[in-house]
């Protein structure tokens, strides 16, 4: 019955979630290149609460638990496990006063309204899964980007999206180099449950009803544990909260 419900429904959604890429792509423009940075930040942040209003269509709510205890003015690593586009939008939004930038497969950076160009502009990286050569000097650029600006990175070390909310192993390769190179970083780590279900029909149509629940865990400073601990901490406070 979800699914019969939601075909119309989800019809109205991606029209409206379009419009939004659409329309944000020149404000993206104008304020990148007139304005400059902290313009062209304020047009994604806004984009992205009009993509999170645009789920509420769906009946989709967002839930952010111990937001609190994120710390300040210092460089972070948000790494969180991965279920779908929505990991990020919400975070996006949500997260908006920490600058998030995204490790992102190279893929998402043409094509896409809106998106694209915010991943090329905006701080991310976008990195070739195929060729981890290639991406080594480009998280280093962004771990040496945040340490020097006290912005935040994010990374899903499962490397691609868990389409049923279980987990995949964490790589470790990614985090290690923000590790290294953002010495005085925290990692923050972060479970999400329930994102998976807004496409568990596939891209169309869309799940109904979720609460994309966001647990964010103690942060771990880098500079008191061995990378090996850093990890093992990371990874254990994701997989504990993740609902099966």
């Amino acid at each position: 019955m979800e699914k019969l419900i939601s075909y119309p429904i989800s019809v109205v959604y991606y029209l409206c979630f379009g419009l939004c890429l659409v329309v944000f792509h020149p404000i993206q423009w104008v304020c990148f290149n007139i304005f400059g940075y902290q313009a062209h930040k304020k047009s994604v942040d806004y984009l992205n609460f009009f993509l999170v209003r645009c789920t509420n269509l769906l009946r989709t709510r967002y839930t952010f638990i111990n937001k609190e205890i994120i710390p300040g003015n210092v460089p972070l690593i948000f790494v969180s496990n991965h279920q779908s586009m929505y990991d990020i939008i919400g975070m996006i939004w949500y997260l908006r006063r920490f600058h998030t930038k995204f490790v992102s497969k190279n893929e998402l950076g043409k094509g896409i309204p809106s998106v694209s160009y915010n991943l090329r502009h905006g701080g991310s990286i976008l990195i070739d899964r195929k060729d981890s050569k290639q991406a080594i000097p480009l998280i280093k650029h962004l771990a040496e980007y945040i340490e020097a600006h006290h912005r935040s990175a994010v990374i899903f070390p499962e490397g691609t999206r868990s389409k049923d909310g279980n987990p995949k192993q964490f790589a470790q390769s990614g985090l290690k180099i923000l590790c290294k190179y953002a010495p005085s970083a925290y990692v923050v780590p972060i479970t999400i449950n329930n994102s998976w279900k807004m496409v568990k029909f596939g891209a169309f149509p869309m799940g109904l009803g979720n609460n994309l629940q966001f647990i964010i865990h103690n942060p771990i400073a880098v500079a008191e544990f061995s990378f090996e601990e850093v990890m093992q901490k990371t990874e254990n406070a994701v997989i504990s909260k993740i609902k099966k």
